[in-house]
This record gives structure tokens, sequence and C-alpha cells, in this order.
């Protein structure tokens, strides 16, 4: 029942969420305009899901798979499609559009890449997550995949069978040390700093209202530095 149920539910509010984009009054071109955006949307979080569960199905644990996930699963959906869609409301030009593209995407990889490091070292306190959520959950990210890399071949082999099982809060501990010893963990926050400061300058070079520009600017800095 539980699985149909949340099918059924998606599928439902998938057609609401059309519904209320066609509905919205707004002028009919413009709400065209950002549906070609909205389909996007959904064509490519599905892509990227679908890359994501495969990884896991297959032990994928290679860098550019992991940041095709990153990329399609979550950048595009969370920051780069949805500018888009406000911007073709608005009425922005493709320029716009375009420059957008070069602040949200790189903003959207660093802000996936932040949630991976809280998956594995987040303190549950805060995130309300359990501690190394991600690890037990299996999912073979960036973090994972440069871990692997970084780790000799005994180390490596031991935090792959790990992952996806269940954990004890010392098995957990365990895999943290790896991850850390790997040097994966300093990688991520350095790609973090580098794809943020990318967006920032981008930012800086859009042609957008200072009001715009301030909030996107504050936006960068929540996604990429939070703790939850």
């Amino acid at each position: 029942y539980g699985a149909s149920a949340a099918i059924l539910l998606g599928d439902l509010l998938l057609s609401w969420a059309d519904e209320l984009l066609r509905t919205s009054g707004l002028p009919s071109d413009r709400i065209l305009r950002a549906l070609r955006y909205f389909d996007l949307t959904r064509s490519e979080v599905v892509l990227g899901q679908f890359l994501d569960i495969s990884a896991q199905a297959r032990g994928a644990n290679d860098v550019d798979t992991a940041m095709k996930v990153v990329r399609y699963k979550s950048a595009k959906y969370s920051i780069e499609r949805p500018l888009h869609v406000g911007a073709a409301l608005a009425g922005g030009s493709d320029e716009s559009i375009e420059q957008l593209t070069r602040f949200g995407l790189p903003l959207g990889e660093a802000f996936q890449l932040r949630d991976d490091l809280l998956g594995v070292f987040g303190d549950p306190e805060v995130t309300g997550k359990p501690a190394g959520d991600d690890l037990t959950e299996g999912k073979r990210t960036v973090l994972i995949a440069l871990a692997m890399d970084g780790l000799a071949t005994d180390q490596a082999q031991e935090l792959d069978r790990s992952l996806g099982t269940s954990l004890s809060t010392d098995q957990v501990e365990r895999l943290r040390h790896l991850i850390e010893k790997s040097g994966a963990r300093e990688q991520v926050e350095q790609v973090i700093d580098q794809l943020t400061q990318t967006a920032l300058k981008s930012l800086e070079q859009a042609e957008i209202n200072e009001g715009a520009r301030q909030a996107l600017g504050q936006l960068a800095q929540s996604a990429t530095q939070r703790t939850v």
C-alpha cells in the first residue's frame, strides 16, 4: 500500500504543479517559456535519480559519475532551473538566463557537495539525521569516490563493502576516520570553495539589480556554509 500510495500522490502533486503554473494569471507567453524550463527540470531530476540508484546498484565509485549525479539530481533542480523559471516568468532576456546558469550551476553543485559532507560528518543533533546516514544508505557520492582513490587497497575495500549496511556507532566512526585519512573531506571542501567563488564571480558580472544581487549572494553563503 505505502509504495503505491506514494507513487499516486507523487503523480497528483506533479499534476498540481503544472496546474498552478498554468493558472497563475501571468502572461501566457511567459508561462509557456517558464514551462520549458520546468519540463527540463523534471527530466533532469529523473535522469539524475536514475544515475544515482544505478551507481549504488553497480557499486560505482568514480568521481565523474558521482559529479553527474550531483549536477542532474541536485544542482539543476535545486538552484539553476528555479532561477530560470523565475527569470522566464519575470520576462528576463535569454542573456540574463544564461548569466543565471553561470551562477546557479556551480552554486548548486557546491550545495550538494556540502550535503554530502553533512551526510557523513554532520552532527545528528543539528541535522536531525542519524550519524553517517549516507554511509548506511550506501550513497556513492563524490566524497566516497575521492576517498576510494585516496585509500590503500585494503582500506578502500573495507569502505566499499561497508556502504549500505547496518553500521554501529563505532563502525560509523571507523569509516569517518578512513574518509578523513584519505584526504577526501579536505578535497571536497576545496571544491566547494572553488565552485562558490566561481558562482559569486559570475553573480558580480550578471546584469541584475543590486537587490537581487545581494539576495542571491546571501543565498550562496547559506547554501554552501550550512550545517543542516
